[in-house]
């Protein structure tokens, strides 16, 4: 619970935007035996392919040779650690520099998945013997932990519903079961989230192996994925395919390139200077962009010129994850702009 209403408390933080601005994506926290720096070093190397697999969304790319021959430079790429015991576990934290790691990435001819990334709600219903019940913090709190920490070091936004009389005016657990989007749909309106996964886990009865079904309730996109295995295990294979589907989605492809490209942006409906300015820096922090400055000011709109790495269709899945940009809508007209080329947005 507590885990949730931080989330959702980050979520407001982050102006009600449907995506989640994700920090920590270049810190790693891995658990070490003693202090010696042998220990270290080798503690900081796994550190740092785990932070290149948030990084990409690839958990593939820890095999890439140019990745693993920066393991010899480690010190290059850290810019401090330090040691904390968790529970008994000793850890060793360590940041990295994000441009350093960030230059690996495209030298290693990686896809680069930026910070803001959309957020998730998971509705997970658990078939233990003959009952069935929906996942919370309080009914299966080491399924929901596992859930949490893994999708923490994929550097993946997730939250679990709440379940209180709010959710289960919409949902059943039938409804996550079978897989009823509609309802799930509509439930996880009020969590503001880009995605949502519908999955249940139960035991076979003749291997006794654990199965765990899920998919996106946006089935047109995604088709359902199953994982067998001991429990933890499907649920770790659940999260690590869906960071990896979410990163297939908005990571930039290195094969789109990472030299910047310049776009030209009509926005309109800002009103003050204060609302083009807040634009221009909401552009900026976006991963794909670089630069971002206002080159015409008509009466309805302004044209930004905006500099961006990949391509204009990354340029785009990295809008369509602010809500305070959305397509725009001709009053005098009854369509939306469909061309590939042209960006017109209206200021939310």
């Amino acid at each position: 619970m507590i885990r949730n209403l931080f989330l959702l408390c980050a979520m407001f933080i982050a102006f009600s935007s449907q995506a989640i601005e994700v920090k920590g994506l270049y810190q790693y926290q891995q658990p070490v035996d003693d202090k010696t720096r042998a220990s270290r070093v080798t503690a900081s190397q796994n550190a740092l392919l785990n932070v290149v697999i948030k990084v990409t969304g690839e958990p593939d790319a820890t095999n890439n040779q140019v990745v693993r021959g920066a393991l010899s430079d480690i010190s290059d790429y850290m810019t401090k650690f330090e040691y904390g015991d968790n529970e008994g576990q000793s850890y060793l934290n360590v940041q990295f520099d994000s441009n350093k790691v960030n230059t690996l990435v495209r030298e290693a001819g990686l896809p680069l998945w930026g910070n803001r990334r959309p957020l998730v709600v998971i509705w997970l219903a658990i078939e233990d013997g003959w009952r069935r019940e929906l996942l919370t913090a309080d009914t299966h709190p080491q399924v929901e932990e596992l859930l949490s920490d893994r999708a923490s070091r994929r550097g993946l936004p997730i939250v679990t519903p709440l379940l209180d009389l709010e959710d289960r005016q919409h949902v059943e657990v039938t409804d996550v079961w079978g897989n009823f989007s509609d309802s799930l749909d509509i439930a996880s309106q009020r969590y503001m989230a880009e995605r949502v996964v519908s999955a249940r886990l139960y035991q076979d009865e003749r291997s006794g192996a654990w199965e765990l079904d899920w998919r996106f309730t946006n089935e047109d996109q995604f088709e359902a994925t199953r994982h067998k295995g001991d429990k933890q295990q499907v649920i770790l294979d659940m999260v690590d395919a869906l960071a990896s589907a979410l990163a297939s989605e908005y990571a930039i492809d290195a094969a789109s390139g990472y030299d910047a490209q310049q776009q030209m942006l009509k926005l309109y409906n800002t009103t003050s200077f204060v609302d083009i300015e807040y634009a221009l820096r909401r552009l900026r922090s976006l991963s794909v962009v670089t630069d971002a400055n206002v080159s015409h000011v008509a009466k309805k709109f302004i044209e930004i010129n905006v500099s961006h790495t990949g391509s204009v269709d990354d340029l785009r899945k990295a809008l369509t994850l602010d809500s305070y940009f959305s397509d725009y809508r001709d009053p005098d007209k009854f369509y939306y702009s469909t061309s590939n080329d042209d960006l017109e947005y209206a200021w939310q």
